[in-house]
C-alpha cells in the first residue's frame, strides 16, 4: 500500500483529502506544519508528499527545495491557493511532479495521484535497458535497469520528472518531439497552459547534462534529442 503525506494547515482540507485518499486505497497521514512533516519523514519516507505552500512555520516551496537535495526521486504534488502561472512554474522548477490549485475536487486530486503512480511504475517510457551516446569528447549513458544517468562517467542526479523527459527524448533520438507530446507521454497533461512547464524542465535538464549539448530546440514546436543538440 502506498503511503502519502498530506501537509496542510487547514484542518477541513487536510482531513478531507486524507479521508478521500484512504477510501481510494492509500495509506494517508496528515501533518499541519513543516515541523510535523520533518518528524514524519525522519520516521518513514513516504511514497508521495502532497504539499501545501503557505504553512504557519515556513514556506513549502523552500522546504521542498531543500528536501529534494536529499531525496531527488521523492514525488511531490503542490496543493496551494497560489494559482498564478509563475507559482506553477516555480513549483515545477523546484522538482514538483504535479501542481493543483485550490479550490479543487478531491476526485481530481486522487486521479492525479493515480496517474503519477502509473508514470512512476512505468518510468515514463518503455525503453532499452542501456542507451549510450557520444558527442566529441563527451559521452552520455542512460541505464534504465539501474535508473542511472552518467555524463563522462559521472552520475547525474535527476528528479523523477526530468528522468521521464530525458529517457523519452533519448528513446526517440533524432525525432522532433512537441511540447504537447512530452506533456501527454511524461505527465498525462494536454493543456497548453502547462507547456511552459516543459520548457522549465528542459532548462534544468540542460544545466545538468553539460558540458555536452544533447537537446536541440525547434522553435515554435518542441525538442529533439541529438548528439549535436543546441539551444
Amino acid at each position: 500500500m502506498k503511503t502519502i503525506y498530506v501537509v496542510e494547515d487547514h484542518d477541513a482540507i487536510r482531513e478531507g483529502v486524507v479521508r478521500y485518499l484512504e477510501i481510494s486505497g492509500y495509506k494517508a497521514l496528515g501533518q499541519s506544519t513543516l515541523t510535523e512533516e520533518r518528524k514524519a519523514i525522519e520516521a518513514q519516507l513516504p511514497d508521495l508528499i502532497i504539499q501545501d505552500v503557505m504553512l504557519p512555520d515556513g514556506d513549502g516551496f523552500l522546504y521542498i527545495k531543500e528536501l529534494k537535495k536529499r531525496y531527488p526521486d521523492l514525488p511531490v504534488i503542490f496543493m496551494t491557493a497560489r494559482s498564478e502561472e509563475s507559482d506553477r512554474i516555480l513549483g515545477f522548477e523546484l522538482g514538483a511532479d504535479d501542481y493543483i490549485s485550490k479550490p479543487f475536487s478531491p476526485k481530481e486530486l486522487v486521479l492525479r495521484v493515480a496517474a503519477l503512480f502509473r508514470r512512476l511504475d512505468k518510468s515514463g517510457v518503455q525503453s532499452d535497458d542501456l542507451m549510450s551516446f557520444s558527442e566529441g569528447d563527451n559521452s552520455l549513458e542512460i541505464d534504465n535497469s539501474q535508473h542511472r544517468l552518467t555524463i563522462n562517467g559521472q552520475e547525474v542526479t535527476l528528479t523523477a520528472a526530468e528522468w521521464r523527459i530525458v529517457t523519452y527524448l533519448a528513446q526517440n533520438e533524432g525525432k522532433l518531439i512537441s511540447r504537447a507530446q512530452i506533456l501527454e507521454k511524461c505527465f498525462d497533461y494536454s493543456f497548453e497552459s502547462y507547456e511552459r512547464v516543459v520548457d522549465t524542465h528542459i532548462k534544468n535538464i540542460r544545466a545538468k547534462l553539460r558540458p555536452g549539448e544533447w537537446i536541440e530546440t525547434v522553435r515554435g514546436y518542441g525538442y529533439r534529442f541529438s548528439v549535436r543538440g543546441q539551444h
